[in-house]
């Protein structure tokens, strides 16, 4: 049985299916063919791997963990799937952990090669890739929001992602929170959110000021 050339595998990626050529040949190049076995990590949540990871053979899970070490499993990874590419586009750590199921080949390719095949830093495609990609982290963290936090958790990480530091940098909302927003974004009650709010506020956790703007306590972030 022959082995497979670097380009050969290139172009049975249907993430590479549109590159020309010579845009082909420089990712085959620059690529690099690695083994995982069952139970490695082939990049861990909250850090930085600095490239693209793409499938070639195998199975592995996505899964993201919170503070306490309880795990949501995201997705399922198949050969042509591909990780890493939201932190190279945003330089931020990854939203999750991808752990090798079984066997799993990958091929590596590296941040510079990657930015290569985008368009430039400055176009209007890279600002929306951009704006994808924080779209992404966001239903990443709402899917570990509904599967592992209770209502007082859910509740705390939306109004965290909704407050912004003000002049004294404490963190607030300046708008009126309206119950029923929150009890959408969460999937509670309208009545639940109430209670939940109303009892975060008599504990101290949140601040509701006359103006209608709702002052956030630092320890709110033990909850959320």
């Amino acid at each position: 049985m022959s082995i497979l050339s670097n380009l050969d595998l290139i172009r049975r990626v249907p993430l590479f299916s549109t590159l020309t050529q010579a845009q082909a040949e420089s990712v085959a190049d620059a690529v690099v063919k690695r083994r995982y076995k069952r139970g490695e990590m082939i990049v861990e949540q909250g850090k930085k791997s600095n490239c693209l990871a793409i499938v070639l053979t195998g199975r592995a899970r996505v899964v993201t963990t919170d503070s306490r070490g309880r795990e949501v499993i995201l997705a399922t990874m198949n050969p042509g799937d591909y990780v890493g590419e939201m932190s190279l586009i945003d330089n931020q750590p990854h939203s999750a952990t991808v752990r090798a199921e079984v066997q799993t080949d990958v091929l590596i390719l590296g941040r510079n090669e990657f930015a290569r095949c985008l368009p430039e830093n400055s176009s209007m495609a890279y600002a929306v890739m951009r704006g994808l990609v924080q779209r992404l982290r966001q239903a990443d963290r709402k899917i570990e929001s509904l599967a592992l936090l209770d209502v007082y958790g859910r509740v705390a990480r939306a109004l965290l992602e909704q407050a912004q530091p003000g002049r004294d940098g404490q963190l607030m909302i300046r708008e009126r929170v309206s119950r029923q927003d929150v009890a959408k974004m969460i999937g509670a009650s309208r009545e639940m959110v109430s209670r939940v709010m109303k009892d975060l506020e008599d504990r101290g956790f949140i601040e509701v000021a006359e103006d209608g703007s709702t002052i956030i306590k630092e320890r709110l972030n033990t909850l959320g």
